[in-house]
């Protein structure tokens, strides 16, 4: 027999337990047909192509189960407002003024990354001031946290929002003291009203930022990957940016959808199944995507004030945010989405939130109960003992947002949640000793597409200050790298293709220049993925 590919030649993670002592990894088209353990001669046996690991690892590719990939690309093309460069309002005063005076009036300056906890003066920029560095351009510069926006008076102006403006539900626009609007938008309902009017790439450069931003992904060692908001910004439009992309010869990344309930009561969707949905996705992706879910919200971000949580904030306890929806209302949307066949994902960082969250989904299985439903909460970071036992329970999954430890995590004990609840954000052991199947994710562009970081994130900890947060909560590398490989693939229904180095499963790999499990845990953030292989084939240039 001729084999298409052979790997050999290094360490080989295949992930499942009964494989010990792999020497090298068959693969046939696009599958793996043979796993050698014990000795292996290459002399043995030929192939039409051998990859030498010379010592590096193979692991399966990583499975990054919620990011957001279209907006990441789209902010390829904006301006970062974030640090180190704009750490102040100066500075980042500066950078907005510096674009006014490159582009045309009528064209809008878009941005990206601010933070306001990360600016020396740690407030919000104002609109007053984002006039006097742009007075002729509408200005929308969105929060790292991305349910935040500040804006200009042009931009209010063009969107046609003055003082009188009423807050829809589940948002709210910042004002001064005296009623006028500040130029803070909060959450997703009320950044709609500006972004509708944002100047909009064509097709054609916005294909082309997705493959670049693929590329970004692959090289990363990501071979699938989930969109967690189609729809979020743009509605149905978003839906057919996806699929141009992902159909140009170009993109190589497998692509699932989460798809925004709105869309999903709307046509084409409106009157189809889950089932149904998912092979409509598959026909125009020539089965290059799925379906993933139906994707929900009920609070924000707790950074920017708008997570719900029960008990307050530590240095507001008087403020613990809002729920989006009624109790009742987020029952019986979940209800129909379940009983359609939908998988429900449900964004909820604030307790609160995750509280309402699975008294919905619990309500929604008891009135019909169906296994194998894959229910699941995403982020979950400060979900208490009482929750997962609940979600236990009823088989709920979730998918945790870790690297909020390092880049968010000293805020939180000093400012947001305090010390306490802090050593259980993201309880990611908690959850394993609760048996619920979970994931990793980077929530990209909210923090950088990196697996390997996210797996050293769980593994060791530790803050952006340098400190540990939560050492009962830390979970070890092999159980961690599972989490963004194996579990992924539990997570999205497809343990029997991919997510694991076993025969009969798709020749999804990515290549390590070292072994995870037998470095210094604090050197995993600096592993380099030196090759990525989906459906056998090598997809970036060796570094």
């Amino acid at each position: 027999m001729t084999y298409d590919l052979i790997i050999y030649n290094g360490d080989i993670i295949p992930l499942e337990e009964e494989l010990i002592d792999v020497q090298a990894v068959g693969v046939e088209d696009d599958t793996i047909t043979e796993i050698w353990t014990g000795d292996f001669d290459p002399e043995e046996v030929t192939a039409k192509e051998w990859y030498n690991l010379e010592g590096k690892t193979l692991i399966p590719g990583f499975i990054d189960t919620h990011n957001h990939i279209l907006m990441y690309s789209k902010m390829k093309s904006q301006v970062y407002c974030g640090p180190p460069e704009s750490n102040s309002v100066d500075r980042l005063l500066n950078k907005v003024e510096k674009e006014a005076k490159n582009q045309d009036k009528a064209k809008w300056i878009i941005g990206y990354g601010y933070d306001d906890t990360l600016l020396e003066e740690q407030r919000h920029i104002t609109r007053e001031e984002l006039d006097r560095v742009a007075p002729d351009h509408p200005v929308f510069i969105r929060h790292i946290s991305g349910h935040l926006a500040v804006v200009n008076s042009k931009a209010l102006e063009v969107s046609d929002i003055n003082d009188e403006v009423k807050d829809p539900s589940g948002g709210h626009f910042g004002r001064h003291e005296d009623g006028t609007l500040d130029g803070v938008l909060y959450e997703i309902p009320v950044l709609e009203k500006v972004m509708r009017h944002l100047d909009q790439l064509t097709s054609d450069e916005l294909t082309r930022l997705m493959i670049e931003a693929s590329e970004d992904y692959i090289k990363e060692g990501i071979t699938t990957n989930t969109d967690a908001a189609v729809g979020l910004d743009g509605g149905f439009s978003e839906y057919e940016e996806h699929i141009r992309a992902v159909t140009h010869p170009d993109f190589k990344l497998k692509m699932r959808y989460m798809v925004m309930d709105d869309v999903l009561i709307e046509k084409p969707f409106a009157d189809m199944t889950a089932d149904e949905v998912d092979s409509y996705i598959s026909f125009q992706s020539n089965g290059q995507a799925r379906l993933d879910s139906a994707k929900f919200f009920q609070d924000g971000s707790i950074q920017g004030y708008t997570g719900a949580l029960r008990g307050g904030y530590h240095l507001h306890p008087e403020h613990n945010g809002a729920l989006i929806h009624k109790q009742e209302t987020l029952n019986e949307i979940f209800q129909n989405a379940h009983d359609r066949g939908f998988r429900i994902a449900c964004h909820g960082n604030g307790d609160l939130a995750i509280d309402s969250i699975i008294q919905a989904l619990t309500n929604a299985l008891e009135q019909f109960p169906r296994e194998g439903h894959l229910h699941r909460i995403e982020h979950l970071q400060t979900a208490r003992e009482e929750d997962l036992k609940r979600m236990a329970e009823y088989d709920i999954a979730t998918s945790l947002f870790i690297n909020h430890v390092y880049y968010w995590g000293d805020r939180h004990r000093d400012t947001f949640l305090g010390p306490e609840r802090a050593e259980k954000l993201d309880p990611l052991n908690s959850v394993r000793e609760h048996g619920l199947l979970y994931t990793l994710h980077s929530d990209n562009p909210i923090t950088a597409i990196s697996p390997l970081f996210s797996v050293w994130a769980a593994v060791n900890r530790v803050t952006r200050d340098g400190h540990v947060l939560g050492e009962s909560e830390k979970i070890d590398a092999y159980e961690a790298l599972k989490t963004m490989t194996l579990y992924g693939a539990r997570l999205n229904d497809t343990e029997e293709t991919n997510g694991s180095i076993q025969i009969g499963k798709e020749a999804d790999f990515a290549v390590l220049d070292r072994n995870p499990l037998t470095i210094d845990p604090m050197a995993i953030k600096d592993l380099n993925v030196v090759q990525t292989f989906i459906d056998g084939k090598p997809c970036i240039v060796e570094k």
